[in-house]
């Protein structure tokens, strides 16, 4: 019955409407499509299709003339440009849209008034809000589906659903151009009807476009819809420069102008000056009641509407509110013909509430009214894609998780800018380091730094005698190789006891190293090297004992001739050597001895 909560409301302050008592007549409306939906009137196949309002014969949709001649055929004042655009509406104020019922009277005077009853649809933010929905959901354009614009609504989560472009009555073909939520459904190839479409940038636009306009990349359409007939240009009437733009010369322009000029239920799209999106309902039948499109455009003029395009009418206009019909449909339905059914048509303008961009908030947290309200403490960016765990980013001595930083070894805080006290390292500081004597330890993988004077995995050895420095890497160069310092390597220094006990000892050591190394040396004389050196010796003594022996009998020999008969003769000089005489009795003897001499002085001298 939200209906005639709002036919009631708006009975009293209708635009352009006389102060008569409508109440009653909104109510009875509203009660007709209460009783229609409980008798079962929303079955996608009850109506009989049998309010047809076309603006071209069944054979064929729209004109075949190209866009370069609706550009040379507009005013001058219009330059080249063959559309209007208009920045939309960017506020994020609740609620985001409001629907207003209306009863007015055309003619505004006169005895011909007729009542004519409908919405406005008031839509902030249009470039999250609005969605062209293909019938009965994805894929429905290409299968040539129809759908009501109730079960579509259902399906897209509609908080206001009006049906949007036209469509082959007996194939279902969606017909014109369609772009939903960024895809491109169907490429009309340039044909000149007026468009309804948003743009990536949330500029609308309104008129007409070459293919060129639709298929364009740098700034592309995310909705685009087609209607038939441009009613409001820059804010004037643009009624009959559509139709030189919109009606085919090749055919009567019979049915063209009775489309024009009918009464018939209408809806069309346009905005105000605010940015906002207007959706506009009007119902009727056709011939019986309603509005033409003169007084359609006139109409939204005096309501302030700058641009307008008109989109498919008579019995296929249908407009939803929360998932509950609120216009009075004009076609009868086919199980009952004293009823009225909603058309099953193509495309729906659907009103929801605010996208988020992408719908999941990439999982990390919820869209509400358009806005990602991320999940946790540290999922942040308007599509909850960016961990954020505070301005120093875990002071780049971590990774930002989900559950917070998670600090590298080392490091220890919420943002991870403590390194590990000293005596521990790792993974949340949790190991013990080894070091000793005074090592540093590193906190990340709790390797030992040496202090001068020590080395070892843990710095546990003092550095070797003659050794210094850090990690014992430097050769002490002190006088007579005597130790040095072990921490700064100097040679002046006085000796520990411990150090002078050690020296004791390595003496000690070195000496009795010494003798086994002179004893070892000995035994190199083999014992065939000692026979071979004894027997030398051996005979070497025996040479002398045989020369000592002759030495003995010479000088005995000599006694003996000086003990005999001396004859004197005068000494003669003869080579060197002296001659000398003897006894004749003992001449043959001496002489015999002298001849022996000489064999003998090679002997003496060897020995």
């Amino acid at each position: 019955m939200a209906g005639s909560t709002l036919a009631a409301e708006c009975a009293a302050r209708g635009w352009g409407s006389r102060q008569r008592p409508v109440a009653v007549l909104a109510a009875s409306l509203a009660l007709l499509s209460w009783l229609r939906s409980a008798h079962g009137g929303s079955d996608g196949g009850s109506s009989l299709n049998d309010d047809l309002l076309l603006p071209y014969p069944p054979s064929y949709h729209g004109p075949r003339h190209h866009h370069r001649y609706v550009r040379d055929c507009q005013a001058v004042v219009h330059g080249n440009v063959t559309h209007e655009t208009w920045p939309s509406n960017t506020s994020t104020e609740l609620p985001v849209t409001t629907t207003r019922g209306f009863v007015s009277y055309f003619p505004p005077e006169g005895e011909t008034q007729r009542e004519v009853y409908g919405h406005f649809t008031f839509v902030n933010n249009p470039l999250r809000t609005l969605s062209v929905l293909e019938p009965g959901g994805l894929g429905g354009c290409n299968s040539s589906l129809r759908s009501p614009v109730i079960e579509t609504a259902r399906r897209g989560k509609c908080l206001v659903a009006q049906n949007g472009g036209y469509f082959d009555m007996i194939t279902g073909k969606c017909l014109g151009n369609v772009v939903s939520d960024g895809r491109l459904v169907r490429n009309a190839r340039g044909m000149q009807n007026a468009q309804f479409g948003i743009r990536k940038d949330g500029t609308m636009v309104f008129g007409y476009l070459s293919e060129e306009d639709v298929l364009d990349q740098v700034n592309p359409f995310v909705q685009l819809v087609s209607g038939v007939v441009w009613l409001l240009r820059d804010g004037e009437v643009y009624v009959d420069q559509s139709k030189t733009a919109e009606c085919d010369k090749t055919q009567t322009t019979g049915t063209f102008d009775k489309f024009i000029n009918v009464i018939s239920a209408r809806t069309a799209v346009g905005h105000d000056r605010l940015g906002r999106l207007i959706l506009v309902h009007m119902d009727g039948q056709t011939d019986v009641r309603g509005l033409n499109l003169w007084e359609m455009a006139n109409f939204l003029k005096q309501q302030g509407v700058v641009n307008a395009i008109n989109l498919d009418g008579g019995g296929s206009a249908t407009l939803v509110l929360n998932g509950t019909l609120a216009s009075y449909p004009s076609d009868h339905c086919k199980s009952d013909a004293m009823w009225r059914c909603p058309r099953s048509v193509s495309t729906v303008m659907c009103i929801h509430e605010p996208a988020c961009e992408p719908p999941d908030c990439s999982g990390h947290g919820r869209c509400m009214l358009g806005e990602c309200q991320c999940s946790g403490d540290f999922w942040r960016g308007p599509d909850c894609s960016v961990l954020d765990c505070g301005p120093s980013n875990c002071s780049q001595h971590g990774i930002c998780t989900e559950s917070g930083c998670l600090c590298d070894a080392g490091w220890i805080g919420s943002n991870c800018s403590e390194a590990c006290a000293s005596g521990s390292y790792g993974d949340g500081c949790t190991q013990k380091c080894l070091c000793q004597n005074g090592g540093a330890c590193d906190p990340v993988h709790g390797s030992c730094t040496c202090p001068a004077g020590y080395q070892g995995a843990i710095c546990q050895q003092e550095c070797p005698i003659g050794w210094y420095g850090p990690n014992c890497q430097q050769l002490c160069d002190c006088e007579y190789g005597c130790p040095c310092d072990q921490e700064t390597g100097s040679c002046n220094i006085t000796y520990e006891d411990s150090l002078q006990d050690k020296l004791f000892r390595a003496g000690r050591c070195l000496a009795s190293h010494m003798v086994q190394a002179g004893s070892d040396e000995k035994s190199l004389l083999t014992e065939r090297t000692w026979i071979c050196f004894t027997s030398v010796l051996g005979l070497l003594l025996l040479i002398s004992v045989v020369g000592n022996l002759r030495l003995v009998l010479r000088r005995r020999a000599a006694e003996r001739c000086e003990s005999g008969d001396y004859v004197y003769h005068p000494l003669k000089e003869m080579n060197g050597e002296a001659s000398h005489t003897c006894p004749s009795a003992s001449w043959e003897q001496c002489q015999a001895e002298d001849t022996q001499d000489q064999s003998q002085p090679e002997t003496e001298a060897l020995i």
